[in-house]
C-alpha cells in the first residue's frame, strides 16, 4: 500500500478556524489488475488517523517522510518502503541552493547514481514479478552498494547542516527502508503512485480553493476516489459514474450490481 495527504480548507469545521488546515489522506492499493484509490478526509494530520486507515492491514506500506506512520507499523506486520524520488529531490534542493561548487559537485553525483537506479526500473518495466525481482537483484543491487560506499565515504568528510548535509542525513537515516523495494518484484522504488493519484485533487484545490463544510469535504473524498479509482482501471469517468449513480441501486444482488444486470 502507499499513502499520502495533502492539506484541505474547510470553511465551517467544529473547533477550528476557517484558515486553519485539515488533510486529505489517500491510499493506492489493490492488485495490480484491480488498482484502488481512496481517499478520506480527516481534521488533522496526526498519527492516530493513519492508525485507523491502516487498521488490521499487513503488509509492505510506502510513504514519504512523515513520521505519523511509524507508530502503526511498530509492533504490527507492516514493513515501511523509503521514497527514492523523495531522497534525489532533497540533492536537487542542494544544486539550487549550493554556492560551493564541491557541495553542487556531491549532490550532482548522488543525482547521477540514483538516476541508474531508475535506469533499471525503465528497463523491467513490463517485465513479470519474478523478472523484475531478479533484474533488481542483478542490477540494481550493485548500484545501491556504490551508494552505500560513497554515502559512508562522505559523511566522514566535514559538511555544514546545509542543504547538503540534510540530503546525506536523511538518505543514511532512511537507507533500510529505501532498500526494501528489491526484495520482492511488487514494490515500487518511489512513492510516485500516491502523488500521482494526488495531484487531480491538489489541482482541484486550486481552482477549488475550500469545502464549505465537513460533509461536503467527505464528499469530495468519496468522489475522488471513484473518479481516480475508474482512472486506474483504465474506465472513462464519466461513463462510469453513470453506471453507478445508476445501475447499482436498481439491482436487488451483489451479483446483479456485479454483472450491470
Amino acid at each position: 500500500m502507499h499513502c499520502d495527504e495533502t492539506t484541505v480548507q474547510v470553511l465551517t469545521e467544529a473547533g477550528k478556524r476557517a484558515q486553519s488546515n485539515s488533510y486529505m489522506w489517500i491510499r493506492v492499493d489493490g492488485p495490480p489488475t484491480q488498482p484502488i484509490r481512496l481517499f478520506h478526509y480527516a481534521d488533522s494530520r496526526r498519527g492516530d488517523v493513519a492508525s485507523d486507515l491502516l487498521l488490521g492491514y499487513q503488509g509492505y506500506l510506502q510513504t514519504d517522510d512523515y513520521g505519523g506512520y511509524n507508530a502503526v507499523t511498530a509492533g504490527n506486520q507492516i514493513k515501511q518502503l523509503g521514497c527514492w524520488a523523495y531522497a534525489r529531490r532533497k540533492f536537487v534542493d542542494t544544486q539550487r541552493v549550493a554556492s560551493n561548487p564541491s557541495k553542487a559537485n556531491k549532490a550532482d553525483m548522488a543525482i547521477a547514481m540514483i538516476a541508474k537506479l531508475y535506469a533499471v526500473e525503465c528497463r523491467i518495466a513490463g517485465l513479470t514479478i519474478d523478472e523484475r525481482m531478479s533484474a533488481r537483484q542483478q542490477d540494481a543491487v550493485p548500484v545501491l552498494k556504490t551508494i552505500r560506499t560513497w554515502l559512508d565515504k562522505t559523511l566522514h568528510t566535514k559538511l555544514s547542516k546545509g542543504a547538503l548535509g540534510k540530503a546525506l542525513a536523511y538518505l543514511d537515516r532512511h537507507w533500510p527502508k529505501l532498500t526494501v523495494y528489491i526484495e520482492d518484484g511488487r514494490l515500487s522504488i518511489d512513492n510516485n503512485p500516491t502523488e500521482n493519484a494526488i495531484r487531480p485533487f491538489v489541482i482541484g484545490r486550486k481552482n477549488g480553493l475550500f469545502s464549505a463544510s465537513v460533509d461536503g469535504a467527505k464528499t469530495s473524498a468519496n468522489l475522488y476516489g471513484l473518479i481516480e479509482t475508474a482512472k486506474a482501471n483504465g474506465l472513462e469517468p464519466c461513463a462510469y459514474l453513470q453506471y453507478v449513480f445508476k445501475e447499482p441501486p436498481a439491482a436487488d444482488s451483489i451479483e446483479a450490481m456485479a454483472s450491470g444486470a
